[in-house]
């Protein structure tokens, strides 16, 4: 009886085990289409390589809003789902065969749902050839690429100064198809004045022209280092994660190393936080750039504390503070490179300040990148009324397309799109001002170079072309799309160039949950004896050995009474230590305790946090 009673049980057990993997399976099965479909609606022309950075983007960067449309979009339908099939096996599960019947129909629609969304993902993301492309090498970067340090560069003799303004997400596509635009309506009507007044390198041509933004140019620090570069930021971690890292690619030779050795004084503003992306650390490192964030500015007061909106500040802030900086550069005697990078017109939707309209109605990412238009303008009217302008270059450059998911889908199918240019106040002229360019953002540095005066030898730096020469560029030599499949492909030189790049670095494994855990308590068994123990267990991700443990136990908020204390380990694996709480000055409070591992390889990581009252 007992056995018949035990059997009956197992069998009960795994009937309860398999109902809910079949639930869950159809749950999940419903997750992944709505995700994919999520997933297209928000980046219509997503690439793999898109895709791939979405996915490592830490989230941390990412837009709050956007998350919480996915949510709302994915998880209310699967756990309908859930909800749904739960109920419905539990209906039928005394009618045995409608019962093996919806079983089996449930994993046969899950398998069709799942196989179908690979399949479109498959087909649309053409991951066969991006698989292909990643694991195969090619010469092409290697046998094109131009090092600047390799090359002679003559500076005019009065050297000129820099003006260079990155516009997030800022496209030609946003004009009116007059000038050259997908629209009816023109968004950018201010900005496309100051290319035509300007230099674009559309020629003889009325349609404003842009560069194509390429692989790994596609997101912010990826553009701003291709513009600064001339090559694809193609790295072995997460691509917005070199704010891990100790350095940011030494061996290459940025705008920011060529200006500075000319003695100019550089400085890198925006609005957001300017380590995200490891941008602090890359105009730091090449060019010692005086970087001013959004955190540069709060501590200078420059408005309350707690004052966040969007990314940071807006962007009607940064032109203020812009201009304050640029004057007192102006008064220098030394040249000067001010970069600054906007952020309002971000995905998705941007952000709608006081000095936006309503003049597209509900159509707010309009009503956005015609403001910032405005803006834009409006600083370089400001810019070109200074004394310093007679002997300043202005660029202006998108950082990259727009990722809003629908903003661009009135495009005509095979419309080209390029992000904004326009070189303003350039030493030179081009060397055929009839000819339309055809270019991507790699051109920028040989070209901003140029703008300045500079000579270069050859005409060429990094793989780009000075457009003011009479060079071809890569894309005009062998065509956007052979570009675009070489560079997919990896390259011994860009392998030399990122060997620097520790994808075990203590912050990168915190940062992706690959550094070593463990759980921390204190213990006070005798509160009168003043006697307090500390146990620590269940380690986690400790694979290199652990050569020491210690805590730090504090009451006061600045850390003024830390007591430091060595941890013993024990010989069923914990780690323990006992302090008396009175000598170490603690009698009753709040206290904060923070554990430190060192591993074999000499690494520490804070391996507990934790909080409680004495």
């Amino acid at each position: 009886m007992v056995k018949e009673k035990a059997v009956s049980l197992v069998k009960k057990s795994f009937a309860c085990i398999g109902n809910l993997l079949v639930v869950l399976i159809g749950a999940f099965s419903i997750l992944l289409c709505r995700s994919i479909v999520w997933m297209f609606d928000t980046w219509p022309n997503l690439s793999m390589d898109e895709l791939m950075f979405q996915i490592r983007a830490p989230l941390n960067g990412t837009n709050r809003g956007m998350i919480r449309d996915y949510i709302s979009f994915c998880v209310p339908a699967a756990a309908a789902a859930l909800v749904i099939l739960t109920v419905i096996l539990i209906v039928v599960r005394k009618r045995k065969k409608v019962y093996h019947i919806l079983i089996a129909l449930d994993l046969a629609v899950s398998v069709l749902l799942v196989a179908g969304g690979v399949y479109v993902m498959w087909e649309r993301l053409d991951i066969g050839n991006y698989t292909e492309n990643n694991s195969t090498y090619s010469e092409f970067i290697d046998n094109h690429y131009v090092d600047p340090a390799e090359t002679v560069m003559t500076f005019p003799e009065q050297k000129r100064n820099l003006i260079y303004i990155y516009l997030e997400s800022m496209e030609t596509t946003y004009s009116s198809t007059k000038n050259g635009g997908a629209f009816e309506d023109d968004y950018i009507p201010e900005l496309a004045e100051l290319a035509k007044e300007n230099e674009d390198f559309s020629g003889d041509e009325t349609a404003l022209n842009g560069g194509y933004s390429l692989n790994g140019s596609t997101w912010t620090m990826g553009a701003l280092f291709a513009q600064t570069t001339g090559l694809p930021l193609a790295l072995p971690i997460e691509e917005n994660s070199m704010d891990t890292q100790e350095t940011f690619l030494p061996g290459v030779t940025a705008l920011g190393d060529i200006l500075e050795n000319q003695g100019y004084n550089q400085t890198f503003m925006i609005g957001s936080d300017a380590v995200f992306g490891g941008r602090d650390l890359y105009f730091t490192d090449h060019g010692n750039y005086d970087v001013e964030d959004y955190y540069y500015f709060r501590d200078l007061g420059k408005f309350p504390e707690d004052y966040w909106v969007w990314w940071g500040i807006e962007d009607a802030k940064l032109f203020e503070y812009a201009k304050e900086r640029l004057t007192e550069l102006g008064s220098r005697s030394e040249p000067f490179n001010f970069t600054m990078l906007t952020v309002d017109t971000h995905f998705e939707d941007g952000y709608e300040c006081e000095a936006c309209g309503d003049e597209y109605g509900d159509n707010t990412y309009a009503n956005v990148i015609s403001c910032s238009s405005r803006q834009v303008s409006e600083f370089v009217r400001w810019i070109q009324q200074q004394d310093f302008y007679e002997n300043t270059t202005v660029v202006i450059s998108g950082d990259h397309l727009t990722m809003d998911s629908d903003f661009c889908v009135e495009a005509d199918e095979g419309y080209e799109r390029k992000v904004y240019t326009a070189y303003i106040n350039s030493a030179v002229e081009t060397e055929d001002p009839k000819w339309r360019r055809e270019y991507s953002t790699f051109d920028s540095l040989p070209t901003t170079l140029a703008s300045l005066g500079v000579e270069i030898e050859g005409n060429r730096l990094g793989l780009g072309t000075n457009l003011f020469s009479d060079e071809m560029t890569l894309v005009e030599l062998y065509g956007k799309d052979m570009l675009t499949a070489e560079l997919s492909k990896r390259s011994e030189l860009l392998d030399e160039l990122t060997s620097d790049v520790d994808p075990d670095s203590t912050a990168l494994k915190v940062r992706e949950g690959r550094a070593p855990t463990a759980d921390a308590v204190i213990e006070i068994p005798d509160p009168a004896a003043g006697t307090a123990r500390i146990v620590i267990n269940n380690f986690e991700n400790a694979d290199t050995g652990i050569a020491s443990v210690s805590a730090a136990v504090w009451t006061a908020d600045d850390q003024s009474d830390v007591f430091w204390i060595p941890v013993s380990a024990q010989p069923d694996g914990t780690y323990f230590a006992e302090f008396n709480l009175a000598g170490a000055g603690f009698v009753s409070g709040n206290y904060h305790l923070d554990v430190y591992l060192t591993d074999d390889q000499g690494d520490q990581y804070c391996i507990s946090s934790t909080t409680g009252t004495f």
